[in-house]
């Protein structure tokens, strides 16, 4: 079985950074897994990339050690079995709100007597090697993202839930959920505060502790806070504030930003 790198970096108490997937490209993703990430997310929720997408995405990434990790669309068995199918080491799964949902995910996503995942991993048997289903339910990451108030209400059964590896936290609509604007890194005080509790119970509870951020600055106050996976930018954010950026300092032949 290939080894999921980004899991061993975690279980050592090292931390995991992943780049974001938005465009559905196989050339971005190839770029982007040669930049030094330690894993890469397709965002299948709110991205432009579908299954037949994420194919040749996930073909280009396995060209490299960065593991290949996804957003699940939503809490779907049909949708989850299939992902994993394809290859990615890790799923990121949105909106878990209770126990019981992330129990669904859990089954959704490992094989028996753990879960109800049925058996057929086709293109992840050539990816992972022959003994893929023997591996996969202790290679796999499963994260369950909480964003919402009730979610955070009901950490300690979501946590409870045998299987999940941990959570990530989506702040944008946690902060929405307490009734703020969405955006990155959010300084809503009980936003915040529920984004410190998070990190305290996975630590508790022995959980990875994830979280989305849009900042080099942010993303250290959630290294200090506890949070060891965290998502830092995505292919389509970068790309439109190079753009951005460059276009603007070119009109005034300024260097700087960016490009020279």
């Amino acid at each position: 079985m290939r080894e999921n790198k980004a899991l061993t970096k975690l279980k050592a108490g090292g931390e995991v950074v992943t780049g974001w997937l938005s465009i559905p490209s196989s050339i971005s993703a190839e770029l982007m897994a040669l930049q030094g990430f330690d894993a890469l997310t397709l965002d299948m929720q709110h991205g432009a990339i579908d299954y037949v997408d994420a194919i040749p995405m996930l073909q280009a990434i396995s060209t490299t050690e960065v593991t290949p990790m996804v957003r699940a669309p939503w809490n779907d068995p049909s949708i989850l079995g299939r992902i994993l199918d394809a290859g990615v080491y890790g799923v990121i799964c949105p909106m878990i709100n209770t126990g019981e949902e992330a129990e669904a995910f859990v089954k959704a996503t490992r094989y028996p007597p753990i879960g109800q995942r049925s058996a057929g991993p086709l293109r992840a048997s050539m990816y992972a090697g022959p003994d893929y289903f023997k591996h996969a339910n202790d290679t796999v990451i499963t994260l369950a993202m909480v964003e919402t108030r009730q979610s955070v209400d009901n950490l300690e059964e979501i946590l409870s839930v045998p299987g999940l590896d941990g959570i990530y936290v989506g702040p944008s609509d946690l902060a929405v959920s307490f009734g703020h604007s969405a955006g990155y890194d959010p300084r809503f005080p009980e936003v915040y505060e529920a984004i410190k509790y998070v990190a305290g119970k996975c630590k508790e509870k022995k959980k990875i502790p994830g979280i989305h951020v849009g900042s080099i600055q942010y993303g250290k106050e959630m290294r200090d806070l506890g949070y060891k996976f965290q998502a830092y930018v995505t292919d389509f954010r970068l790309l439109q504030t190079a753009a951005s950026q460059g276009i603007t300092n070119f009109r005034k032949g300024e260097v700087g930003g960016f490009l020279p």
